[in-house]
């Protein structure tokens, strides 16, 4: 039963991988394609982890999995928000078509 469970979402983290990996293609700037490669990263390789500790389980390799879910977790949120605010404090510009920018309303109401 466990290995079922370990190949059904194996197949979901893949999935996501390859769909933030087109995102990563076809996204028209920095933002929206850092936004797909983080989504990838947490919900694609974490499904993959997921489905690497329900097939081993609790021992050394289920262990490692979960720890890289646990540090991913925290690290690809925490990095793509960190990336993205240095982007834009460099000038790096909206997509033309973008209709929010509350980083801006933000550093107005500050200043």
């Amino acid at each position: 039963m466990n290995e079922i469970i370990a190949y059904i979402l194996v197949s979901i983290g893949l999935i996501f991988d390859i769909l933030g990996c087109i995102g990563l293609l076809r996204l028209p700037d920095l933002y929206t394609r850092l936004q797909a490669a983080t989504k990838c990263v947490t919900l694609g390789t974490c499904g993959v982890m997921l489905g690497v500790f329900f097939y081993f389980g609790f021992h050394v390799e289920g262990i490692k999995a979960l720890l890289c879910i646990f540090f991913l977790l925290f690290t690809a949120a925490t990095g793509s928000h960190a990336l993205v605010r240095a982007a834009y404090l460099s000038g790096e510009k909206l997509w033309e078509k973008s209709v929010c920018d509350k980083l801006k309303e933000d550093l107005e109401v500050r200043s």
